[in-house]
């Protein structure tokens, strides 16, 4: 690894503490990722950003938290830095706005203010990339496969239908109850969920809503595309929490625990096509029902994850 390129990521763990959404074993899941980045991945401490809703916790995952740490990480890249966003949380899906797209849904995470960031914030931090910087995103959360808009589909939906054996939590807030909550913030009486988080998060907003009809060059596709998402699973699928009671131990994100388990019984470098596959495997092994896919150009699913450096 040259010296002169850096290592940058932005972790967040979302468990909703004392909500009706409230789960288990997000914060978890990226302090654990911490301590991978530090130790096998080359990554400085100092360089790692960790948003967590913990007790105590000095800056929260708040929709605009989360976007100024991406953002900030995304202005300091330089050609052949390295750029990770590790998110455990729920996610949701929002009825697309694209014209033509009548049933079609879009992917969005769940900050802990409910102030949604969306597929189309994803695709242009994306594109703002310099050329040769890349950008791997792990979400391990519900309908996280399509994340970022546009991206090309490497290993996608799965039709095997896995046999149900383990008893978890899904990570996912459905749009009714998302509109729910932010109408309660709002008083305003409309379904229109854009509307909403203009009106409560204004200037903080998803680009989806400020933007609704924009399909400029700053939202479409790159031709020198870097990006690279691992989702936890498919887009119509849940990802799944377990509690220390059911995981029997430490509570956890089901794909989060896969990748590491996968990293733990490979100490070699592994293509990000491999990690996913392998996670795959795992969670069938486990009983889960999701399925992980893998979203990135062509020479980046061959690429190993995370650009991991040679032993010394």
């Amino acid at each position: 690894m040259d010296k002169g390129k850096k290592r940058l990521a932005v972790l967040v763990g979302c468990n909703y503490p004392n909500t009706q959404h409230e789960l288990h074993g997000c914060i978890n899941d990226v302090v654990a990722m911490r301590g991978v980045l530090v130790g096998r991945f080359g990554f400085d401490p100092s360089q790692i950003e960790l948003l967590t809703d913990a007790p105590g916790s000095l800056v929260l995952p708040t929709g605009a938290n989360i976007k100024a740490a991406l953002n900030e990480m995304v202005n300091q890249a330089e050609a052949g830095d390295v750029l990770f966003f590790h998110y455990s949380g729920h996610g949701t899906r929002i009825p697309s706005l694209k014209p033509g797209h009548h049933f079609r849904q879009d992917e969005a995470i769940v900050p802990s203010d409910f102030n949604l960031i969306t597929d189309v914030d994803f695709r242009q931090l994306v594109n703002r990339l310099p050329k040769g910087a890349t950008f791997t995103i792990l979400s391990d959360s519900c309908h996280s496969g399509g994340l970022i808009d546009k991206e090309k589909e490497q290993i996608g939906p799965s039709i095997i239908k896995n046999t149900t054996s383990v008893s978890y939590r899904v990570k996912t807030i459905p749009f009714q109850s998302v509109l729910q909550h932010l109408s309660s913030l709002t008083s305003i009486n409309t379904s229109d969920i854009g509307t909403h988080l203009l009106e409560f998060f204004g200037a903080d907003a998803s680009l989806k809503f400020r933007l609704p009809q924009l399909e400029s060059d700053l939202l479409e596709l790159s031709k020198t595309d870097e990006g690279i998402l691992l989702s936890g699973c498919q887009a119509d699928e849940t990802s799944a929490d377990m509690n220390a009671i059911e995981g029997g131990g430490k509570a956890y994100g089901a794909f989060s625990n896969a990748v590491h388990m996968v990293l733990n019984e490979n100490s070699g470098a592994l293509s990000n096509k491999k990690v996913v596959v392998m996670a795959r495997k795992v969670l069938e092994a486990q009983g889960f029902e999701q399925h992980p896919c893998l979203y990135c150009s062509d020479g980046n699913a061959d690429a190993t994850f995370l650009l991991q450096p040679e032993a010394k």
